[in-house]
Parts: C-alpha cells; sequence; structure tokens
C-alpha cells in the first residue's frame, strides 16, 4: 500500500532550516553536528553521503590521513545514534591519493562502522567511464558505496529493486518443479556483478555516469551525487513517507532523490553556494524544470560514427610515418 502523498503535486512545500518532526524537508546551513543534536535517536530510516574524501577539491581541506578519519567519526557516532532500529546507511567514497599512492578509503572507514556494531550487507561498486587520466599508474574509473544495516531487521525492498531475467521464460528441467517457470515474474535478485539493463537497479556493480560536463544535472559542485545513484538506495532500503538524511548534502541530490521517491528529505551542508543551489534544484524539481537523468536509462555507448569516437587523422598519418 502507498504512503500518503507527502508533496502537493500544485505548490512547493516550506524547506525547514531546523529539524521539525512535522516537516518534510529540511536542508540545514552549517556543520551536521549541529543539526544531529536536534535529532531523536533512531529517527531516520536511511542515511546516505558522500563525505569530502581529503583530496583537496575546492570545498574541503587536505589533511593527514588519520586526522581526516578522527574528523569523521564523531559525525559517524551521532549518525549511529540516529539511525532507526531497521535502517541503513550508505556511505559512498572514492580513493585518496597522496604522493603517487592510493588509500581506498572504504577500507580505512570500515573499522569505524564496525567498532560501533554496524554491520557490512555490500560492497557496492559503482563503475564510472570518465574521470582524471593517470600517468603512473591505471586511471580510477571506480568508487565505491558501503552499506551498512544498524542490525539484523532492516527494510530491503526486494521486489522494487529486482532486474529483468536474462531468460524469463527458463523453467524447471528436473524434480518435483519440472516443467514450471523457475524465475519470478518481477524479475530476479541481483547479483554482485551485472551489466546495465533498462531497469537494472541495486546490485554489487552499478553503471551510472558521474556528473560530468555533459551530464544534465551538472552544477558547480566539484564532486557531484547523481540523483540516479541515491534514487536506488532510497527505493530499496527505505518506505515512502520515512526520514531520508545527507549529512554532506552538497547541491541536494540526495533531497532530490527522496523527494521524487515520497520520502522526507533532510540535508545538512556547510557551503552557502552549494545550499544555494540546492534550493534552487529543488524548486525547479517542483516546478518541473529539473534537467535529470531518467532512472535506468543505458549508458550512452559510441557508435563509431561520431567524429570524437574516430582514430584522428593526425594519428592515422603517424602510424604510417612509422619504419
Amino acid at each position: 500500500m502507498r504512503a500518503q502523498p507527502l508533496f502537493d503535486e500544485l505548490a512547493k512545500p516550506e524547506i525547514a532550516a531546523r529539524f521539525v518532526p512535522s516537516a518534510a524537508i529540511v536542508l540545514h546551513e552549517g556543520n551536521n553536528l549541529e543539526l544531529l543534536a536536534e535529532i531523536p535517536d533512531e529517527a531516520i530510516k536511511l542515511i546516505v553521503t558522500s563525505p569530502p574524501y581529503n583530496i583537496g577539491k575546492v570545498y574541503e581541506t587536505k589533511v593527514e590521513i588519520n586526522q581526516y578519519l578522527s574528523l569523521q567519526e564523531a559525525t559517524i557516532r551521532e549518525l549511529h545514534r540516529v539511525l532507526s532500529h531497521d535502517g541503513s546507511l550508505c556511505w559512498q567514497v572514492g580513493n585518496y591519493v597522496e604522493r603517487g599512492e592510493v588509500f581506498p578509503l572504504d577500507v580505512f572507514y570500515y573499522p569505524i562502522f564496525k567498532a560501533l556494531g554496524m554491520q557490512l550487507r555490500n560492497r557496492i561498486i559503482w563503475h564510472f567511464g570518465h574521470g582524471l587520466h593517470a600517468r603512473n599508474r591505471f586511471s580510477g574509473r571506480y568508487e565505491t558505496l558501503l552499506w551498512f544495516t544498524k542490525t539484523d531487521h532492516y527494510t530491503f525492498n526486494l521486489d522494487s529493486v529486482r532486474i529483468p531475467a536474462k531468460y524469463p521464460g527458463k523453467r524447471h528441467f528436473k524434480g518435483p518443479n519440472k516443467g514450471q517457470l523457475s524465475g519470478n515474474p518481477k524479475g530476479k535478485n541481483p547479483s554482485d556483478v551485472w551489466e546495465i539493463l533498462l531497469q537494472e537497479w541495486e546490485a554489487a556493480m552499478w553503471d551510472i555516469p558521474n556528473c560530468k560536463s555533459n551530464h544534465p544535472e551538472k552544477t558547480i559542485h566539484p564532486a557531484q551525487f547523481p540523483i540516479e545513484l541515491v534514487e536506488r538506495c532510497v527505493l530499496a532500503l527505505s518506505n515512502e513517507g520515512d526520514w531520508v538524511y545527507d549529512p554532506y548534502a552538497g547541491v541536494g541530490s540526495s533531497l532530490i532523490a527522496a523527494i521524487k521517491s515520497n520520502r522526507k528529505a533532510m540535508g545538512s551542508e556547510k557551503e552557502p553556494a552549494y545550499l544555494a543551489i540546492a534550493r534552487e534544484r529543488i524548486d525547479r524539481f517542483f516546478n518541473g524544470t529539473l534537467p535529470m537523468r531518467r532512472l535506468g536509462t543505458p549508458v550512452w555507448t559510441p557508435t563509431g560514427h561520431e567524429s570524437v569516437a574516430r582514430i584522428p587523422d593526425e594519428w592515422r598519418q603517424q602510424e604510417d610515418d612509422l619504419p
């Protein structure tokens, strides 16, 4: 049964600046610990975020990695407190590179969550085709999303995230069910590695393009969270009417994904410029002008006929000039 709609399609709801139980959208300017202090224990069903990576981008200060992790621990302890008994936390990070050495941040974060008694359900690989090009190592083309639960009793909407079966007409070939269909009419449970299909959702490898310059959702944020990535977490790990919280809200992608799925949305952001963009994007979502990549849209593959997909004449000439 669907929950009562939280949002009037004809009017944008008020955005609260502090936590108010009766609010449907909260967008707080400042340190996330300020807002977390106002949230009651176990009030949040889903926490989904992409924290600062400590890689010297505009919005963060680069510090020694142990200090960086120590700064995050205080926030993580508070997130654990406000997470509901049946809730989930999705922590999406990349790699920290220092003088050419790669530090996989998810590996460093894991003991922090484990010390709080949280249980890792999936280490999801988010694969994307574009990014910075490395010279002295292979170019990085993935980031990870750690999905933790607080207990063994957690929300997981499998039917909401099933994917189309490769062979839906497959039947049992022996045993008491011989001749009967072996699959589920709603699709199959995702595996831990998969190829993108029109309606593929949660799995341990998500082929979702990151927000580079040609992405319809791109803003000025240097490490923008795609709405589609958050939306999959929201649909799988929360129910309509639940609170979804992003402690590092950035330009509001997590809030938009929650609102789009009829969840209550809450975020914290300390950068005024990003906060202003988040408010504008929420406004544009409600008036129908926000550019968004449709959930499940296949990643575009060049046909080979585009000029940028063909081998340049200059390179062909270089090959011809080789002895």
